[in-house]
């Protein structure tokens, strides 16, 4: 049965009240509290029983037929709702706004918040990397993307232009987990982030008028952006449906402060996960995060994502590293205290939405517990930014929560005995009581003679006096024993004085667990009040923490600092690949280390050498380098300079893009224009045989092109490798390319690497060599060598390609753009707007008549 075939005048009141909670939740999987269960109605029934896999049942609902119906318990939805989450559903939690026990009504229900993927604030979201939510927030002629981690309070706003490809590379870099578009967005676009990129897209159209939120874009001056912000914060105040107030201050997210790196320069460099198993363990950022706080291990990664180009800010945390190396038991230290702070970013927004628990101002307890010593130590090293302790908050904490709390509010035990004159009280009168029953139990034993007899409780009967079936005969009247309960092998009873008791106890422990939630809510009003101040000190922490990581890597590896120069010169000596080298130590293997040298002459490395040899190592090295060199870490070599760069862009390995139906070369061409559009002479350009995916002569003559427009137009450094050995030529014609070489040794027809760069060049490939490293037949290697002779023999001698006028244009070319031209001056002259049908279909066969002259 569908929920559209129901006749709401005939359903029980239950299920309309759940039929008008589903009406405004039509995207949403609806988990309806019934006691101690959510349970799941109609068309969200069988999407849970399948995706869940559970039994799907049946309710009466008042008619005919039964409903659908399946359920979870309440006190275990969690695992279940994450993986409705991760599977990309959105869930509104129905909670029972009234206590059964106190309404003779239908309870009242209503949604409390809808869980999605981008607005989780529970302990199941990754520690170490944060969980944006983006909106793209179209106008006709531009774009605005707004995100928030609201797990962490920070948000974010960047003004794009109208080109989606831009937009596009901007989503894709910061890994959004949910984006929300308005509904003047370009469906196509859409469509691409749904079925390409596979990510969750909603249109929503809400805006947030809010005052209570005005703070967050009050230092925000383009309109269009603060309507964006509005956009987004619609959203998360409508879904969390709680107080986010913990969100900061909107940045305005500048991309010239950053090196930027699209989505595939970063996969390209592993830079946070590996390309083959897409794990963080021998990424550079498994290598580099030695943090020993969530908070430090997130900031890593950011960086790693968005490297600085402010050269001041970069040489103060060089400074700092360098003074953690040298004060290396203090930085110990620092560390040791630092493993004892939890989480205060994502704590102080579970503290503000109001979804904590007394564990979480246990942890809130002990991170500010170490603040004072680890401030001690921060301005033992001098460092330039100062945290809060927190004294006042610590001791209130520390008087109020019990270290042994439950992670439920409802079950007591949140509150020290002390804290409280009123609790206190309450919990000697109810402990009084149970001496009582103790004492009670013995009592009765003696008055009736009954050596088994005991008192008992259950939460369905209360207290009551057990006693076995043989025994039951013993009972006389005047003990005043009043039957409650009959079971297989033994009675219960109750007596006056019991039941008297009962109630004084269970009126006691009622009133204990409300007195106690109550003191927990005026305690988290009060820790409120630091939120603000907590999140400054979560972000110096982090840094701290951050900081700390990259001085142990860089004792643990043997890091230098770099040299920063203004100049476009590049001199780093003994160059290594710092994951590639750990995982080769593990296997007692020595890594070779090279130099990169680029003077100021010098924009192009042209690298030849076989396959194997190590070139795309010694191209991503290079760019590794010089991305840890911009989050302030040290570098693996022996000394560094290098200049500051603004954008890199890599083209490394091949891969088609099957779900776009894009072929490798076509893929291959699109990321090289994309560099050759978007570089400066501040940019790193990295391109790994490209070419290689067409025909032999198309892709040298491509390859020689792309050389010839980054010399003359671009200008930037760039690392380009080539099997094509006629482009060395080019070290003749282009002053600012220089050929190097990886070298090899082949003996006897035995190829051995030396993973040495050498100047110069090389003509062979060893490609014959190779493939049989690769253990192919020796009865086809045999073969190819046939092959190859016959086409040395026959292949005329090596042409050299040398620079034309690449970009002068001939007078053929003139003539076609000036054709191209009168044609386009004579679409722009019509108004098509008022041209009848008939007028618009001579004009457009005049325009046709007009091409195929031209044409003979």
């Amino acid at each position: 049965m569908k929920r559209s075939e129901v006749d709401r005048e005939k359903i029980s009141p239950m299920m309309k009240q759940y039929l008008e909670i589903k009406d405004n939740y039509e995207d949403t999987i609806i988990f309806f509290r019934l006691g101690d269960f959510y349970e799941m109605f109609f068309e969200d029934a069988i999407i849970a029983s399948r995706e869940l896999e559970l039994t799907l049942t049946g309710r009466n609902a008042g008619l005919e037929e039964r409903v659908p119906m399946c359920g979870i318990p309440f006190k275990a939805y969690e695992g279940y709702l994450d993986k409705l989450i991760d599977k990309g559903y959105k869930v509104a939690i129905v909670e029972q706004m009234e206590d059964p026990k106190t309404t003779k009504d239908m309870v009242k229900r209503e949604v409390i918040q809808v869980v999605t993927k981008g607005t989780r604030l529970d302990s199941s979201i990754d520690a170490k990397d944060n969980n944006y939510i983006a909106s793209i927030y179209s106008l006709d002629y531009c774009y605005i993307l707004s995100f928030s981690d609201i797990s962490t309070g920070e948000i974010y706003v960047l003004l794009e232009s109208d080109d989606k490809e831009a937009l596009l590379r901007d989503v894709l870099r910061h890994n959004f987990q949910e984006i929300i578009v308005n509904d003047a967005t370009d469906r196509t676009l859409i469509n691409t982030l749904r079925t390409t990129y596979h990510l969750n897209v909603s249109i929503y159209d809400g805006t947030c008028e809010d005052e209570k939120y005005a703070y967050i874009y009050k230092n925000i001056k383009d309109i269009r952006e603060i309507a964006a912000l509005k956009h987004l914060l619609s959203y998360l105040t409508t879904t969390k449906k709680g107080d986010l107030s913990h969100l900061k201050e909107a940045k305005e997210e500048d991309k010239k402060e950053h090196l930027l790196l699209d989505n595939n320069t970063k996969r390209n460099l592993e830079l946070t996960e590996t390309v083959r198993l897409r794990e963080r363990a021998n990424s550079l950022l498994g290598l580099l995060d030695k943090a020993k706080t969530a908070m430090g291990s997130r900031l890593i990664k950011q960086n790693l994502e968005a490297p600085l180009t402010n050269q001041k800010e970069i040489e103060r945390r060089y400074d700092f590293v360098d003074k953690l190396r040298v004060e290396f038991i203090l930085r110990d230290e620092l560390k040791n205290y630092l493993n004892d702070v939890y989480d205060l970013e994502r704590l102080a927004g579970r503290i503000c939405y109001g979804n904590l628990n007394a564990r979480d101002l246990l942890q809130l307890k002990n991170s500010i517990k170490v603040l004072p010593e680890i401030k001690k130590i921060l301005t033992e090293l001098k460092y330039d930014k100062d945290i809060e302790t927190y004294d006042e908050l610590f001791s209130l904490l520390d008087k109020s929560i019990n270290e042994d709390a439950p992670l439920t509010l409802k079950e007591g035990s949140l509150i020290k005995s002390g804290y409280n004159e009123e609790l206190d009280e309450v919990r000697s009168l109810a402990s009084g009581s149970k001496d009582f029953i103790l004492e009670l139990e013995q009592k009765e034993k003696e008055r009736t003679g009954i050596k088994n007899l005991k008192v008992g409780f259950n939460k369905v009967f209360g207290y009551y006096i057990e006693i076995s079936k043989g025994q039951v005969k013993e009972l006389k009247e005047e003990y005043g024993y009043e039957r409650k309960q009959t079971l297989s092998n033994c009675e219960r009873f109750v007596t006056p004085l019991l039941k008297e008791k009962e109630n004084i106890i269970l009126g006691a422990e009622e009133k204990i667990i409300n007195l106690e939630y109550q003191l927990f809510m005026k305690i988290r009003e009060i820790v409120k009040r630091y939120i603000s101040s907590l999140q400054k000190t979560a972000t110096i922490i982090a840094e701290v923490d951050m900081l700390c990581s990259f001085s142990t890597v860089a004792d643990l590896y043997n890091f230098v600092r770099p040299k920063l120069v203004n100049d476009m010169t590049v001199k780093i000596i003994d160059s290594r690949h710092p994951v590639i080298e750990q995982v080769m130590s593990k296997e007692n293997k020595k890594y070779v280390a090279n130099d990169i040298i680029m003077d100021k002459d010098t924009s192009i490395l042209l690298i030849t050498g076989p396959n194997m040899a190590g070139k795309s190592t010694y191209m991503r090295q290079f760019a590794i380098t010089v991305i840890m060199a911009q989050i302030g870490c040290f570098v693996p070599c022996k000394s560094c300079e290098m200049p500051i760069f603004d954008k890199i862009f890599t083209r490394i390995g091949a891969s088609d893009d099957l779900v776009s139906g894009e072929s490798t070369f076509m893929v291959e061409m699109k990321e090289a224009n994309f560099a050759l559009t978007e570089a400066t002479k501040r940019s790193l350009i990295l391109f790994d045989e490209l070419g290689r995916g067409t025909a032999t002569y198309d892709g040298m003559s491509l390859a020689q092109a792309i050389l010839e427009y980054i010399h003359d137009k671009i200008g930037a450094k760039t690392l380009f490798s080539t099997h094509y050995h006629e482009l060395t030529a080019l070290a003749g014609s282009l002053k600012h390319l220089q050929n190097v070489h990886v070298s090899a040794v082949e003996e006897n027809g035995k190829l051995t690497f030396l993973h040495k760069i050498k100047l110069g060049s090389v003509d062979k490939s060893y490609g014959l060599n190779v493939a049989s490293l690769a253990h192919l037949p020796e009865s086809l290697i045999k073969r190819a060598k046939e092959i190859l002779d016959i086409y040395e023999k026959d292949g005329t001698k090596k042409k050299e390609f040398t620079q034309t006028s690449l970009f002068a244009l001939d007078e053929e070319e003139v003539k076609e753009i000036d054709k191209t031209n009168e044609i386009e001056e004579a679409v722009k002259e019509i108004d098509p707007l008022n041209m009848t049908p008939l007028e618009a279909l001579n004009f457009l066969y005049s325009l046709k008549e007009k091409i195929k002259k031209e044409e003979k």
